[in-house]
This record gives structure tokens, sequence and C-alpha cells, in this order.
């Protein structure tokens, strides 16, 4: 039998909210397989990166947090969508080429048969191209950039039925690649440093990757989109992240009242006074309703009712084997631990692609979706229905289902491998799970 020489990776990413733990499980899969593997990410990331048994190499040039402090969060997108997209647009060409030196250093330090670049990250992109190194993209949710086909990301918008709904997804589609391509000056700027030609769109720059992996179920996302040439679906990635506290419950065994699990953002979006509402909503309902705060909201900063328990973190993926529903913001990776443990959800978006993957649970009858600024009433109104009409939880069975096959089948890992060999990736699958049409 021939034994394979192990393989050498560069994984690069950043902290962007709940992108780093879901990349970090297919790197400790990686390094189990054999393989060597550095993640290039910011400082406060490095307990994830030697927790998943890789060497991590933090950025030099370009910016790395240190901390968790929530004044250094991504933009709060919660007052205005298209403002926070546009910022993170500026954000990624103004930091590129910081970004691009520092993978080109590390490469010049030590060669890698593959550089996996996190797909929003144009910066390693960039220095890929420059130096010829062989590149993959691996998101961790829906397309960042806009496909045709679907509504873009931020708009909350679900399929087009009619000529006046595609209108509208035409139109939304345009005004958010200007958006995005408002940062192509300073994009440009830095590829001709590179001796680069410019490009006519922010999102040409993922064209430079010989595969572009979305981390998402392609059961979970919307058949009518026209993926490009070199992305495919990877699977839903999942995992808890190496801070999250150990789990005890403090409810008996014995008490037979479903357990409710509310989980929001692990970055800053002003939620508090959200998670209060869903704390009040929930206090006449006879449920167990566990809060877990991820961060950046204190504890002294909610009033927890008698049947409500308030922790800093804890892990979802041990806890959702004995939940009922779920209620968050929307962040992809709840969603999808939802889903693959067949749950409900009541989703309460607060920006970023929260409305677009609660518009995705919402088609599909596995959940219901309140506005942010939902009063009391509205939130104890729908987990009401949630928890008392089974319809939600058939339609969260069927979805999950699927979305768990695509999880448990996934060729990604042998398709890094393959790729980092120089060697014909597998070809992507065609068909899409019709339990869920």
């Amino acid at each position: 039998m021939t034994v394979r020489k192990p393989l050498n990776f560069l994984f690069v990413t950043a902290h962007l909210g709940g992108n780093v733990s879901p990349i970090m499980q297919v790197v400790r899969r990686l390094v189990v397989a054999g393989h060597s593997v550095r993640v290039m990410s910011d400082g406060l990331n490095r307990r994830d990166v030697e927790a998943a048994g890789a060497r991590f190499r933090t950025w030099q040039r370009a910016p790395s947090r240190v901390d968790r402090n929530r004044e250094e969060d991504p933009p709060d997108w919660s007052v205005d969508d298209k403002q926070g997209i546009g910022m993170v647009a500026q954000f990624l060409a103004g930091t590129a080429q910081a970004y691009a030196e520092d993978t080109i250093e590390e490469l010049r330090q030590e060669p890698a048969d593959l550089v996996v670049c996190f797909d929003m990250l144009l910066g390693p992109m960039l220095g890929a191209e420059a130096i010829g190194q062989k590149l993959a993209l691996l998101g961790t949710m829906i397309s960042f950039f806009p496909l045709p086909g679907i509504a873009p990301l931020g708009s909350g918008l679900g399929i087009a039925r009619t000529p006046a709904d595609t209108a509208i997804q035409d139109a939304s589609r345009l005004e958010m690649t200007a958006i995005f391509d408002s940062a192509l000056p300073e994009f440009n700027a830095a590829r001709k440093g590179f001796g680069l030609a410019p490009l006519a769109h922010l999102a040409d720059q993922c064209a430079a990757a010989s595969v572009h992996w979305l981390g998402t179920a392609q059961a979970f996302d919307f058949e009518q989109a026209e993926l490009r040439p070199n992305m495919r679906y990877a699977g839903p990635l999942m995992g808890d992240p190496v801070w999250a506290d150990r789990w005890c419950s403090p409810w008996s065994k014995d008490d037979p009242r479903p357990l409710v699990l509310a989980g929001f953002s692990t970055s800053f979006q002003n939620h508090a006074a959200v998670l209060q509402r869903v704390i009040d909503a929930a206090s006449s309902l006879p449920v167990r309703l566990l809060i877990t705060l991820g961060g950046p909201i204190e504890p002294h900063e909610l009033v927890p009712a008698e049947n409500t328990v308030v922790v800093r973190s804890a892990p979802h993926l041990e806890i959702l084997k004995e939940a009922s529903l779920v209620v968050t913001h929307g962040g992809h990776g709840t969603v999808m631990a939802a889903l693959m443990h067949r749950l409900p959800m009541l989703i309460i978006p607060h920006g970023r692609d929260q409305a677009d993957n609660a518009v995705r649970v919402t088609e599909r009858g596995a959940g219901l979706a309140v506005s942010r600024m939902a009063p009391t009433e509205e939130i104890h109104a729908a987990l009401g229905r949630l928890l008392s009409e089974p319809g939600f939880r058939t339609r969260a069975d069927a979805l999950g289902t699927v979305v768990e096959a695509e999880a448990r089948t996934s060729t990604l890992m042998a398709e890094l491998e393959a790729l980092a060999r120089g060697e014909a990736c597998p070809a992507a699958k065609a068909d899409r799970a019709s339990a869920i049409a």
C-alpha cells in the first residue's frame, strides 16, 4: 500500500464574528489526518487554533484583535444593513495590501501546498495571486457577494415568484454590487502595487481561487442561486468555540417543561433589550429558558424570570440534544445547528446575513421570524405557536434531515487533499435534495 506524503496547509482568516470556530473543525480534521496545518488569524484566536492541533501565526501588518472587547466588534448593521456592508467592503479593500504582504511573507518563510482563505478576506487572495500560490476559498455561510438568481446578502428577500419580485431582486442585487464596488478604487490600487490588472468588480477577486466552497448546505440555500464557475457547496461546518463553558443543567432531570435555548450573536449587535423581551415573553409560558450571552452582553444587563437561567456561554451542540425550540438572531452557525437537531426556530434578525438565513427558514415553514423591534406580546405569541403547532417541528425535521445528510456526506476533506496534491477535485454534486421542495 502506498503511503501518501503529508501535505502542508496554510489557513488564513480573521475574527469577523462567528466565522472562526467552523473553520477550526476543518483544521482539526486535517491535523488528525496527519497533515501540517498553520493558521494565520487575530491574536485572540490562538487558543482556538492550538486546540485544533495547528500552529498559530498572527497578523503583523494587518489588523489583529487581541481580546473580545465589544467596542472592537464588527459594525452593528442593525440600523442600516447597506451602510454596514459598505463599511465591510471598505475595510476589506483598505486592509488588502497589509493582509497580502503578511500572507506572502509567511509563505516565503514556509511554503504551502495550498492556502485556504476565508472567503470574505480579499487581502490574502490578492497575495496568493501575486505570487502564483495555489488558493482555495472557504466560507462559513451563504454567499457574501451577490449571486445571479437570488436576492443579495443583507436584503432578507425570499424567492422571486412574480415578475415584480424579480424586478425588486434585480434592483437590490445591482445596488448591493455597487456598494461593494465603491471600494474598488482602493482595492485596485493595491492590485496595481503587486503588478496585477484592475478588476471590474470587487467580487471578481474570488475568481483567483481554484475552488470556492460555501460552508452551508445546498438544501438550505435557494435553488435559484447561480453559483460562479469555481463555487460549490461544502455542507455546513459545525463546532462550538473552545471558550464555551462546560454545561451542567440547573434543572431537575424530571422537569417536564420543554427547554428553549436562546443564543444571539457572539459579537455586539446592541441586543440586550431584545434578549430581555424574550425573557419577558417566555416568563408566563410553561418552559425552561436558557439564555447564552456569548460574550458581548453582560449578565447584569438582563433581569431573568423565574423560569430563566442566564449563562455567559455554553456548548450549544450539547444543549440542543435536550432542547425543543431555539430563539436566535439568525446567525448561520446557530441556524445550522438547530436544523441538524431538527428544531424549529424563532429568528429575530439584527443585520448581516441574519434576515437572509431567516427567510430560508420561514420559506420552508421551519420557524418564524419577527423584527428586532417586536414587542414582548408578539414574541410571546410566536413562541406559543412554535411550541403548540407541530407543523413547525415537522418542517424543521424535513429540512434538518437533508442538511444533516449533506454534512455527513461532504467531500470537502477529500477535495482539499486532492487540490493540495495537484489532483482534480471530485465533481461537485449537481442534484438537490427534494425533501424540502
